[in-house]
């Protein structure tokens, strides 16, 4: 069951712009997808694909979040990644993608431009990402 933080969070986001959301993945499929790739997944991104597994925020041109069930699935050896600590888990519109770092709560944006991670764009955990998205994406005032 989603938190209210996340409840809010999505309400603001759907208030905010076009999205588009899957359906949630199952506690078992999310267990699974840990189990199956040897990782665990940041605690507050577990609670968002029991709510929704993947979807797409800012339509028509904005970010992608991938799935555990639901295509598009994370694939956790991705290449575009600063090195194989990071795991994609999904895109900007400007291809740039959004990782989290092994076994820590943290979710960031790889420049590829720079090749690096900017400070300013590692949030704590996956909720700060998402409630920074809209600034993220320079289309908020």
């Amino acid at each position: 069951m989603a938190s209210k933080d996340l409840k809010d969070i999505l309400k603001k986001l759907c208030e905010q712009g076009k999205t588009s959301f899957s359906e949630g993945a199952t506690q078992e499929q999310i267990l699974s997808f840990e189990n199956k790739h040897k990782i665990t997944l940041p605690e507050k991104l577990k609670e968002w694909f029991a709510l929704s597994d993947g979807g797409e925020f800012f339509l028509p041109a904005g970010v992608q979040i991938y799935g555990v069930a639901h295509k598009p699935i994370i694939d956790v050896v991705d290449n575009d990644r600063p090195n194989n600590n990071f795991i994609v888990i999904g895109t900007l519109a400007s291809g740039d993608p959004i990782l989290f770092e092994k076994g820590k709560e943290t979710i960031a944006i790889y420049n590829h431009e720079e090749d690096t991670v900017e400070e300013d764009e590692v949030y704590d955990d996956f909720y700060a990402f998402l409630n920074d998205l809209y600034n993220l994406l320079g289309i908020g005032g």
